[in-house]
């Protein structure tokens, strides 16, 4: 089995030094590979970049990432992801990459993604520009998505990481009337077509931790205010299987 390590909108900022790294060093030995779906700073500032590189540096798994909405907020998407990926932290936008990890191929697709909505409630290329704007980006985004998946080579696990949710069924307990600025069924039907074998999300707080594609992907919804802790534990293997660490609750695996 492969365990990954994974958590969304850790919001960093000025003090936030501290707060993760003891977590993952009392859980070396049991993870394989850190994930971080977006939202990694709080406003979108470098310097805020800047400390959660202090906290993930000299670990010994590879940490890949996405960015998310908030890591946009002051448009130093492009400084941010520069500072993450010289101090060797993978941030994917539309790439995939594959690791080896137990001798077994472990393939991570990411995107953002973006809004739009889901079926029967979702924006189209229609009408103004601003509109067409907005439904256009969230259509750029799966794309992007499908091509990273297919890219890589047959074989392995294969995981999008996103920051917007691709399934309603991880938005519930959010206010319907925000899920078309949260994610997007366009994501979903990347992640079957791309032959995703699991998804991992952030951004919706209020959400739910756990769904599926049309095409029966598990979804997980995994950030930080759904999980209640400083990451989920997800193993999986190249059975396909997904085993989904514990909830709120139950105990963690110790070292």
């Amino acid at each position: 089995m492969i365990r990954l390590a994974a958590v969304g909108d850790l919001h960093f900022s000025d003090d936030s030094e501290g707060r993760l790294r003891p977590h993952l060093e009392a859980a070396v030995g049991q993870i394989d590979v850190l994930l971080l779906a977006g939202d990694l700073t709080y406003r979108g500032l470098p310097q805020e970049a800047r400390v959660l590189v202090r906290e993930l540096r000299g670990l010994p798994f590879p940490v890949i990432a996405v960015l998310g909405n908030h890591d946009y907020h002051h448009g130093r998407e492009a400084e941010i992801a520069t500072i993450l990926s010289s101090d060797g932290i993978s941030v994917l936008e539309g790439e995939c990459v594959t690791l080896t990890v137990g001798g077994a191929p472990l393939v991570i697709a990411g995107v953002k993604g973006f809004g739009g909505g889901f079926a029967g409630a979702c924006a189209t290329e229609f009408g103004e520009p601003q509109v067409k704007a907005f439904a256009a980006e969230a259509r750029r985004s799966a794309d992007s998505l499908r091509e990273a998946l297919l890219s890589a080579s047959d074989g392995g696990f294969r995981v999008a990481l996103l920051h917007y949710a691709p399934v309603e069924g991880t938005l519930l307990g959010e206010h319907p009337g925000r899920w078309p600025f949260l994610g997007s069924y366009l994501l979903a039907r990347a992640i079957d077509d791309g032959g995703a074998m699991l998804a991992l999300h952030g951004h919706a707080h209020a959400g739910s931790p756990e769904a599926v594609t049309p095409g029966g992907v598990p979804v997980r919804n995994v950030a930080q205010p759904v999980i209640r802790r400083p990451f989920a534990i997800i193993e999986v293997g190249a059975a396909q299987e997904v085993v989904l660490g514990p909830r709120e609750g139950e105990a963690e695996p110790q070292p």
